[in-house]
């Protein structure tokens, strides 16, 4: 994955937004971004993923993939609603109240979205119904679309039930580690280690690891599972792609704001990857060690 500076750069040069050198001063940082961030491990050499993806892991090295996965996305959103505490706009507030209200179960409201026609209670809050487009203004809420819920529903065909997932006391360290580094670095009060940090954890999402994952389960479910429910995987792979499009405008933005430090958003993404890093890196740790138990 490599940075590229948009063509909104030159349209504000050409609008009188910014100067030639604020433009210049810019690339120079997406250069920063690409040689410090991009090139870290986790983006470019999940080994863990990529074992994965081949389908050879059994159905134990599933489910403990499946726990410290559950424990990771429910912890998770103690790190999103320290980032609305610690936001430094409105907007930035209402940004992080999507992402924290949609993973509740608060279903994106889009114009033309059929949620209301579905009969079936039980789809109701179905990932493979529901939209990764739109805003949770004015959307609908569902128990069951909540993203939990969509692990509990997929752990309970490989008989884990409730109290086996989300739980901190399930996390191995590594997991753990992950989730803490979260809270405090993607969670951060000071905007720039956050922004950071979000930017990091935006193209570690985007890199691929969604699709290597689903390459597994699909596996899997073909071998052993056939009833294993993988719309989670499947719609925040959707939900990536989508997300991956807004990243580079999204630092466009917050680079020409007052206050941006170069220095705590490069270190603030450095800091979050090793996060994520530890997180894999324990996952494949334990595939190997089982192997050769």
């Amino acid at each position: 994955m490599i940075l590229k500076v948009s063509d909104q750069i030159t349209e504000k040069v050409r609008n009188g937004e910014i100067t030639d050198e604020e433009a210049s001063r810019f690339s120079r940082f997406v250069d920063t971004c690409n040689r410090e961030l991009m090139t870290h491990s986790i983006i470019t050499d999940n080994k863990y993923s990529q074992w994965f993806a081949k389908g050879e892991a059994d159905r134990e090295m599933v489910k403990h993939f499946i726990v410290q996965f559950s424990v990771f996305s429910n912890l998770f959103l103690i790190a999103q609603m320290m980032k609305v505490i610690n936001a430094t706009s409105l907007e930035g507030m209402r940004a992080s109240k999507e992402i924290l209200a949609n993973e509740l179960g608060v279903i994106f409201n889009k114009p033309g979205n059929k949620l209301e026609d579905v009969q079936d209670t039980d789809r109701e809050g179905d990932p493979d119904i529901v939209t990764v487009e739109g805003s949770v203004d004015g959307g609908t809420f569902r128990f069951k679309a909540a993203h939990f819920e969509w692990l509990v529903r997929l752990g309970s065909t490989l008989d884990l039930g409730f109290n086996d997932l989300g739980k901190r006391r399930h996390g191995t360290p590594s997991t753990l580690f992950f989730c803490d580094q979260l809270s405090s670095i993607y969670g951060n009060e000071d905007a720039n280690i956050a922004e950071g940090a979000s930017f990091a954890v935006e193209n570690w999402a985007a890199a691929g690891f969604w699709k290597e994952l689903i390459s597994g389960l699909e596996a899997f479910k073909k071998s052993e599972q056939p009833d294993l429910p993988l719309a989670f995987f499947t719609w925040h792979d959707r939900i990536e792609e989508q997300h991956a499009g807004h990243v580079m405008d999204e630092l466009e933005e917050l680079y020409f704001e007052d206050g941006f430090d170069e220095g705590k958003f490069i270190k603030g993404g450095l800091e979050m990857l090793d996060g994520v890093a530890a997180f894999w890196i324990g996952l494949n740790e334990h595939r190997i060690a089982a192997a050769y138990a």
